[in-house]
């Protein structure tokens, strides 16, 4: 009888920006989990931890010295950054225009982003407390950057990912995750938990899923 095994994904070495954030937090757990190791960007040393296969590294993620020193020697860069103001910002582009210039540079040519529900064709479908609340109110200065930060990583020569989650929710369902790759008139994504992305995200990395691609991802 022959015998049968499942391949193992590739370890990877990943550099996580916004590691400290609530998707990113979750992001270098399972990465850790899952034997990859991770090097995690933050700005505040006391809220991330080094351990096995869990290297800190505090520094602003806008600071192109800072990126040359870190990213050297990766497979993959995730960006999970986030503000929390809702004013206007330049955060997501200014990140981004350095990161795509280092990475270039450096050969590290995976590279998956959030960007999220109002990025691009998204506007408008994550439902009508997000459409006409959230996002007139809260966050439309952050994507008015974000799609600055997609046109950015569209034109680079990087092997991209930019993932749009719905709405951040802790409701949870054991519905299937709609994974959209363009979107569709009607359709409305109205939530997602973040530990929903971190799994998404980590999916995309092992597999090398979606690359050049914008899923736009969540449950109706």
């Amino acid at each position: 009888m022959k015998s049968s095994s499942v391949s193992k994904p590739e370890k990877l070495r990943v550099f996580i920006l916004g590691a400290s954030g609530k998707v990113g937090s979750i992001l270098v757990q399972r990465c850790v989990a899952r034997g990859h190791k991770v090097t995690a960007q933050t700005r505040d040393a006391g809220k991330l931890v080094a351990g096995f296969n869990l290297d800190i590294a505090v520094g602003a993620p806008a600071d192109k010295a800072f990126l040359e020193q870190n990213i050297t020697g990766h497979d993959a860069v995730v960006v999970c950054l986030g503000v929390d103001h809702t004013g206007r910002t330049t955060l997501f582009s200014d990140v981004t225009r350095e990161l795509v210039d280092v990475m270039q540079a450096a050969g590290v040519n995976r590279l998956v982003v959030i960007t999220g529900i109002g990025a691009g064709d998204t506007k408008g479908h994550g439902g009508w407390f997000y459409n006409y609340l959230i996002y007139p109110f809260i966050t439309r200065h952050q994507y008015a950057d974000k799609d600055i930060q997609e046109a950015i990583i569209g034109q680079s020569s990087l092997d991209w990912t930019i993932i749009r989650p719905a709405p951040f929710s802790s409701r949870t369902t054991k519905k299937p995750l709609h994974i959209l790759t363009r979107t569709p008139r009607n359709v409305q994504l109205r939530f997602i938990t973040v530990e929903e992305v971190a799994a998404f995200i980590l999916d995309s990395l092992e597999n090398r899923t979606f690359v050049r691609q914008m899923p736009f991802i969540g449950h109706n």
